[in-house]
């Protein structure tokens, strides 16, 4: 077989493992609060759109009270344990590869607490932290500073992992890593279904994970309708990139190399859709009702606070770059972007529920790469976002496929 005829065979191989890897309905297991009838009935809802069966809905009693947060010990106790059962008990060869969470279902989980049989190794290393920036106070050479500084940022990243600093996380990206043994609980973990990670999903135990929630119940449902609506007639309208015009500096995770990315998916689009793509290259942001037919948005850097530039088309997809914008998901008053977004008509976002750092968000370019070449919104979103058990949440109907899944 010549070299070329081995290449078509492989690449042909690799579309059809592709094809073949499409979520499907049956696997989806959808969570709901029991004892919320508007999360009873958003579940129920979603099945009979999406032919999800009735059995697949897993009915948790979560109380009867709205709530945002819940601690890590009930956490574990009312909604990892049930699920972990659940997904154990599961028909061979009928496996769930997607957990689908619901408004009434806590998005945010507490931090773990300190170790209790690690409190006599804090009191060392605070002790010894102490000693470090007695020396820094000193005049000392700028190399000694300079290892110093070395040591105690070390010794720091110990103090706060034994007292439990940086352990909240949204519940889905916790969930994410329900299948897995204890792990360590300390700001993050890799996500092994990253298209970088080296791992295939039949070789790793995580899981996907995509939320229909925000300001209200009726928001939450609308997300399935305009997804089905925006399958049937295509996504149409212009696509509106951010970025701010920082030079590239090459370095991965630098605010330059994250900005490059963002004219990285302007390209993309333009060559790869049927959009229209209109750039704003300064530290602006776009303009007050400036953006009409927003089929795409992404962007960057408002903290906390929302421009109304954006008239969403049905099937609309949003992401903006910012620390905290889905700390308020429900919060119809909120300035943040995810649920104002939810409120001003898109139909799929994702944001973090506390300080996520920037490389914690997915590659924009990747992102919206995996969602052009045909892949659902869930899976896009596991194949470029770097971490579980961290703080990034995704807001949307997970079997969203906004352009045609790629076939022969």
């Amino acid at each position: 077989m010549n070299r070329y005829l081995a290449g078509f065979v492989i690449l042909i191989g690799l579309l059809f493992c592709a094809i073949a890897a499409a979520l499907e309905p049956n696997e989806i297991l959808v969570i709901v609060n029991k004892d919320i009838p508007a999360s009873e009935d958003l579940g129920q809802y979603y099945c009979q759109r999406r032919n999800v069966p009735q059995k697949n809905i897993l009915a948790l009693p979560l109380g009867k009270t709205l709530a945002n947060s819940i601690s890590r010990d009930d956490y574990d106790k009312d909604i990892a344990e049930p699920i972990r059962k659940r997904l154990a008990d599961q028909v061979p060869g009928q496996p769930i590869r997607c957990l689908l969470t619901t408004y009434g279902v806590p998005y945010k989980v507490g931090p773990r607490g300190p170790l209790k049989e690690k409190q006599e190794q804090l009191k060392q290393l605070e002790t010894t932290a102490e000693q470090y920036e007695k020396q820094l106070r000193d005049s000392q050479p700028a190399d000694v500073n300079a290892r110093i500084n070395k040591e105690l940022g070390r010794v720091k990243v110990e103090i706060d992992w034994i007292s439990g600093r940086e352990t909240e996380a949204s519940v889905d990206n916790e969930l994410s890593l329900v299948l897995f043994s204890p792990y360590e609980l300390y700001r993050w973990q890799p996500n092994q279904l990253n298209r970088h990670s080296g791992y295939t999903e039949g070789s790793t135990l995580t899981v996907m994970v995509s939320r229909l929630d925000g300001p209200s119940p009726q928001i939450a449902r609308g997300l399935v309708d305009k997804a089905i609506y925006a399958e049937k007639i295509g996504l149409h309208g212009f696509a509106y990139i951010d970025s701010r015009g920082i030079p590239d500096d090459k370095t991965p995770g630098s605010y330059g190399n994250f900005d490059q990315k963002l004219r990285n998916l302007a390209v993309l689009l333009r060559f790869r859709t049927t959009l229209q793509v209109r750039e704003e290259r300064t530290d602006k942001l776009f303009e007050l009702h400036s953006c009409p037919q927003t089929a795409i948005y992404c962007g960057w850097y408002s903290l906390k606070k929302y421009i109304d530039s954006f008239d969403f088309v049905d099937g609309a997809i949003g992401a903006h770059i910012a620390s905290f914008e889905a700390i308020d998901l429900r919060d119809p008053n909120s300035t943040e972007w995810c649920p104002s977004m939810l409120i001003h008509g898109v139909t799929a976002t994702f944001g973090p529920v506390a300080e996520p750092y920037l490389s914690a968000f997915p590659d924009p370019e990747e992102f919206f790469f995996e969602l052009i070449d045909g892949r659902c919104l869930v899976e896009a979103f596991y194949r470029t976002q770097p971490f579980c058990s961290w703080q990034m949440m995704l807001i949307g109907d997970p079997l969203y496929t906004p352009f045609p899944r790629k076939g022969f």
